[in-house]
């Protein structure tokens, strides 16, 4: 493989004429109302110099992990894919067995659920779920967290009862960036990452601040909490491509958090922004 290793690990493709994103909703987010191929990203991901990316879900439907992993059979960028099943099933074992075998499932790395859309904030402590978690660890994936901040403490516990199973957390559990507050989301957070079955991605900072008047000042505090809790080994780069351009553009996001990251020594950047990735989902970059 030439060139550094260089991994976006977490970005997601939408094709608008196959499947509604029915979470696209209102003005604000109208820019994100379209078709977003696999060619769009390599567009971004080729100007960045990116080695490899993670396809994550997007909407709670069976049908569109099996797209994912087509993509990724035929992709020469998606080196993993996040997918979804639904882990409350009785057959979750049985749905991972099919999804691993389809083109493209050696490259399922791990399953999501939009547990920020539940209403009980300790949906993760239900006991179905929980079965389906122990399934998950079984099958040799991770499980990738949307949570907001009030669930991070089901999370703590979730991690706890299942120490076999590693925990991805998605946007660092969305802080409160454009209020500027720390409290209580920092604690939440430091009580995440004390396990040692958490890793954090370094991603969707910027759509947590003010879209339009955001500073690589407003995200510091945060990042630097990040840094603090997780360390860099156990801290990945993701752009949250497209969602992120409601806020700036892809290269905006990855100069961001080499900033956000620049005290670091290059071993420890080598980490964030690829060998954390590598390790954690046990990825093959292509072309490797």
């Amino acid at each position: 493989m030439s060139g550094p290793l260089l991994v976006d690990a977490h970005q997601h493709l939408w094709d608008l004429s196959v499947r509604d994103q029915d979470w696209i909703t209102g003005p604000a987010l109208a820019p994100l109302r379209r078709t977003f191929a696999e060619d769009d990203l390599r567009a971004e991901t080729d100007a960045a110099g990116v080695t490899a990316t993670v396809l994550v879900q997007t909407v709670t439907v069976a049908e569109e992990t099996p797209e994912m992993l087509a993509v990724a059979h035929g992709s020469g960028t998606v080196a993993g894919v996040v997918g979804w099943t639904d882990l409350t099933a009785p057959g979750v074992a049985d749905a991972l067995a099919v999804l691993v075998r389809l083109p493209g499932g050696d490259r399922l790395v791990g399953i999501r659920h939009q547990v920020q859309s539940e209403p009980d904030p300790e949906w993760l402590l239900r006991r179905d779920v929980g079965r389906g978690l122990a399934v998950v660890a079984e099958a040799g994936l991770v499980h990738e967290l949307v949570i907001l901040p009030h669930q991070l403490p089901a999370a703590v516990s979730a991690a706890a009862a299942l120490p076999e199973l590693t925990f991805v957390l998605d946007h660092a559990a969305k802080p409160p960036v454009a209020s500027g507050e720390l409290e209580p989301w920092a604690a939440g957070l430091r009580a995440f990452a004390a396990l040692p079955n958490t890793v954090c991605k370094l991603s969707g900072l910027v759509t947590e601040a003010d879209w339009r008047t955001w500073t690589v000042a407003d995200l510091r505090p945060y990042a630097d909490v990040l840094l603090d809790a997780f360390g860099p080994y156990r801290l990945m780069f993701g752009s949250d491509w497209p969602v992120c351009t409601l806020a700036a553009p892809y290269g905006r996001v990855l100069a961001t958090a080499r900033l956000l990251t620049g005290a670091l020594s290059p071993s420890e950047q080598a980490a964030v922004f690829g060998g954390t990735a590598v390790d954690t989902y046990g990825l093959t970059p292509p072309g490797a």
